[in-house]
């Protein structure tokens, strides 16, 4: 509960900024941040293939 309240405590200081900044600057930070999240996913993603990690029993889908 208390990351939940800290997340949307971050996340309103963001969309905050966001309001006082132009909508090109806006979009280009939205841009570089999808970027670096896509990498991040795509790394973590070829580390798990190559480490031959499994899910540990977690009981997911």
């Amino acid at each position: 509960m208390l990351f939940l309240v800290a997340a949307l405590l971050v996340m309103g200081v963001a969309l905050g900024a966001v309001a006082h900044v132009p909508v090109p600057v806006s979009l280009a930070a939205g841009l570089a941040i999808a970027a670096w999240l896509a990498l991040f996913a795509a790394r973590e993603r070829l580390s798990g293939r190559r480490h031959g990690r499994a899910d540990h029993g977690r009981g997911g889908l």
